[in-house]
């Protein structure tokens, strides 16, 4: 695994609020995780980890058209060791920290997304109002486990819209631009394709607008993603894949650092001398 950032990778993270991070993974290792991948996808029976709890209501609705845009897998860490092992790896946590400009960061959830043969376009949107804390240094990896092209749906940025940093957004449906009516300052901003090969990683903060085209192919498209937050933050109110049981015990302003559900992957807790 490549682990190290250049000047240039982290210069070009802070001024567009994305990047294109290509060879942090050599074949084997994509090969490696997509077979954990799909073990795990096999294994799992639910969007979330626990099928019998109470999430956020964007989990429980049916949607017709977002289930057609991939199929998605959340927390897969916590129902595989196979993907836990890439989840909590220590260096990516490590390049998450250097690009977010904090100490240290935990998992707020990991997400496989799998773009199934001819499936609808990704409309745009910003994830950091989805989660249950506010940051503007949030932050996801997005690692293709197989090639992302224009023809089967690679992400799309807007450049620099992480630097408003706004918690408006608009829902994941079938108008495809309707963040752009919640900002319109956006709307004649030429949107950024990143293409990128199988074990290359693109990141982006989680304020920066971004969709994803149709897969206009009879191939599957493999990613999946880590979204980081820096640790510390604190809960907002807001459920997204926190069980009705977890909100119920939290109040706004409490610390989300319960290692069973946000794990710290950088810096690694270390034990304690003579424990």
């Amino acid at each position: 695994m490549r682990h190290r950032l250049t000047a240039m990778e982290i210069a070009s993270y802070r001024e567009n609020g994305f990047v294109v991070l290509d060879g942090i993974f050599d074949e084997d290792e994509v090969r490696r995780w997509r077979e954990a991948l799909d073990v795990a996808l096999a294994a799992r029976r639910s969007r979330l980890p626990l099928h019998e709890r109470e999430y956020g209501s964007f989990f429980q609705d049916v949607d017709d058209y977002y289930d057609k845009v991939f199929t998605q897998k959340i927390n897969l860490w916590m129902t595989s060791d196979a993907v836990r092992e890439l989840v909590l790896d220590e260096r990516l946590g490590a390049m998450a920290a250097e690009l977010a400009r904090v100490d240290g960061v935990r998992i707020w959830l990991d997400q496989a997304l799998v773009k199934e043969a001819y499936a609808n376009p990704t409309a745009f949107h910003i994830d950091a109002p989805f989660w249950s804390f506010h940051s503007d240094e949030a932050l996801t990896f997005w690692i293709a486990l197989s090639d992302a092209t224009l023809q089967n749906g690679c992400l799309c940025y807007i450049p620099g819209s992480q630097k408003l940093k706004r918690f408006d957004n608009a829902e994941i449906g079938k108008d495809l631009g309707s963040l752009f009516d919640v900002y319109p300052e956006w709307r004649e901003i030429e949107p950024v394709p990143c293409p990128v090969r199988a074990g290359g990683v693109v990141v982006h903060n989680g304020l920066t607008a971004h969709g994803a085209g149709a897969n206009m192919t009879p191939n599957r498209r493999f990613a999946m993603t880590i979204a980081y937050m820096p640790d510390g933050s604190t809960f907002n109110g807001q459920q997204d894949v926190l069980t009705r049981e977890q909100v119920e015990a939290l109040s706004v302003g409490d610390p989300l650092d319960d290692d069973r559900q946000n794990p710290l992957v950088f810096p690694r807790p270390r034990a304690r001398r003579g424990s």
